[in-house]
């Protein structure tokens, strides 16, 4: 088959959604499909090397911001698509106002951004495509021209897209989840990270269950083994965003409650910006117990997935899926997850961890203890979560899975 995978980036920094669809694509294309990627809004970033054939970015996130305020022609529109500019202007998106977030969210879910002409132009000089991959719904705006122009089944992943939805301030939050109703009917096949966000997703976008399959998401196993040795102080770690909504503060404050001597808080991941004011905050409030790797590449996560007792991202919201998990128990590090979400399904699956109650430092930290006071335990949990994970969680597995619905579609 020859695959069109279309994939926004965030140009500085590494996301889930980003992760899962690299890694589908190496898969795939070792299955012998033919896969294009193509970057949309920024250049994707990735803990390994980025596989998008050169590609150029399509619709930048410049042009499309100053679409809304004035017409762009199409030379500057090219002029604007360069990655360095991009990677850029990613550092100052924490300045973009909440209403400028919610016009562009509506003006995408539109359907018809001036930018997405040069995009159709550069995939008509493209021999021609069996079927169209979106990184997640919130595409859909562009999804009925597409078909038009490429006559080939669209198939749309549903990874996360409620939470920027819901956060959108109003009249644009109601706009855009009515817009994404409508637009989702020009999708032939939806696949849902988790059945957590299936049932989620299918009333709020009126979607027939029969046109939504659930692939959980997949890791590449061969590099995430177990440490030789275990840790010489309790630690526990944090692996995703340095953000809020991601529970960084909460685990900090349960941290604190635990009061074992010589326990470490290492904390890795993405941090923008936007996050460093939570970052110093944390810092202030544990000092040298705590330790911060920012924006670490893949060799660097494995390393510091190894250095833990137990991995926590004690996330706000409910979480559509959460790849850190996989990676953790790969490591045979058990997890604390809240109880909602997709976090349940992804314990009872792997057996890999404890649940605690949500938004909860109390029940966070009592989990927390729990773990490290029973280092035997931990092991036990930690290796029932890696068997599962090489049993049900690999990128070959998910590949051959989303194979079959593509083949479908």
């Amino acid at each position: 088959m020859r695959i069109l995978q279309l994939t926004p980036g965030t140009g500085a920094y590494h996301c889930g959604g980003c992760l899962r669809d690299l890694a589908l694509v190496r898969a795939l294309r070792a299955r012998g499909h033919d896969v294009t990627m193509v970057p949309l809004y920024l250049p994707i970033v990735n803990d390994a090397p980025v596989e998008t054939s050169g590609t150029p970015v399509f619709l930048s996130g410049i042009s499309v911001f100053l679409e809304r305020k004035f017409r762009v022609p199409r030379w500057l529109d090219r002029v604007f698509s360069a990655p360095a500019l991009l990677r850029a202007s990613a550092k100052l998106a924490h300045l973009t106002t909440a209403k400028d977030l919610g016009e562009s969210a509506v003006a995408m879910l539109t359907g018809a951004p001036p930018e997405l002409d040069r995009l159709l132009d550069w995939l008509r000089t493209q021999p021609r495509f069996d079927v169209v991959c979106l990184s997640n719904s919130l595409l859909t705006g562009m999804a009925r021209r597409l078909k038009q122009e490429l006559r080939a089944p669209l198939v749309a992943t549903l990874q996360g897209e409620d939470t920027f939805l819901d956060g959108l301030v109003e009249p644009y939050r109601a706009r855009s989840w009515q817009l994404l109703a409508e637009r989702s009917a020009d999708v032939d096949r939806f696949i849902a990270v988790s059945r957590f966000f299936a049932d989620l997703m299918r009333p709020r976008l009126h979607i027939a269950a029969d046109r939504v399959s659930v692939v959980h998401n997949g890791i590449a196993l061969e590099e995430f083994t177990p440490a030789a040795l275990p840790p010489a102080a309790p630690t526990v770690g944090f692996l995703s965003r340095m953000h809020h909504d991601k529970g960084l503060g909460l685990l900090a404050d349960a941290f604190a409650e635990l009061n074992i001597p010589n326990a470490r808080l290492r904390v890795a991941g993405a941090m923008t910006n936007a996050d460093k004011p939570l970052v110093a905050t944390v810092r202030r409030k544990l000092g040298d117990r705590v330790e911060f790797l920012p924006n670490i590449e893949r060799d660097a996560k494995i390393a510091f997935l190894q250095s833990l007792n137990v991995l926590s991202v004690p996330t706000l919201y409910a979480e559509a899926f959460g790849l850190y998990v996989l990676e953790s128990l790969a490591c045979a590090v058990p997890v604390v997850q809240p109880r909602h979400g997709a976090f349940p399904e992804l314990i009872e699956s792997t057996g890999g961890g404890l649940l605690c109650e949500p938004n909860d430092s109390h029940s966070l930290a009592a989990a927390l203890r729990e773990l490290l006071a029973d280092p035997a335990r931990a092991r036990e949990l930690g290796q029932a979560g890696r068997a599962a994970v090489q049993e049900k969680f690999s990128v070959e597995k998910m590949a051959q899975s989303i194979e079959t619905i593509l083949l479908s579609a």
